[in-house]
């Protein structure tokens, strides 16, 4: 991993420091699930679930994606993620969907620097 893609990825949100803790310092390990989070169906499943107004689906969605940003060290993704968890654990629906342009943004930002670096 250059430096230059470990900036970016930094400058997206996606503590590269942390991550590679969490990977054993084996940076090819991660960059391999770094690429694989682009395939990860779930802001999908929640962003669908959300529309169509089934709480259950999406607490799912939100939960299992807070856990992926967070092994991945994407800290915004998390903490988008978690604060919808968190309204749907709590049964605030209004709230969730208020939370929808902010976890919308930071996916973008962080799908976006990793579709530009892989």
């Amino acid at each position: 991993m250059t430096e230059e893609m470990k900036r970016e990825l930094e400058q997206a949100g996606i503590r590269t420091e942390q991550a590679l803790e969490r990977f054993m310092g084996n940076e090819m390990l991660l960059e391999r699930f770094l690429k694989k989070f682009l395939d990860d169906p779930n802001y999908g499943k929640l962003m669908k679930a959300m529309e169509e107004g089934d709480p259950k689906r999406a607490f799912e969605a939100a939960h299992t994606l807070k856990g992926v940003a967070g092994n991945l060290s994407m800290e915004p993704l998390m903490d988008a993620a978690g604060r919808i968890t968190e309204a749907l654990r709590k049964d605030r629906w209004e709230e969730a969907e208020a939370l929808k342009p902010r976890i919308r943004a930071v996916y973008e930002e962080t799908a976006g620097a990793l579709k530009r670096i892989f």
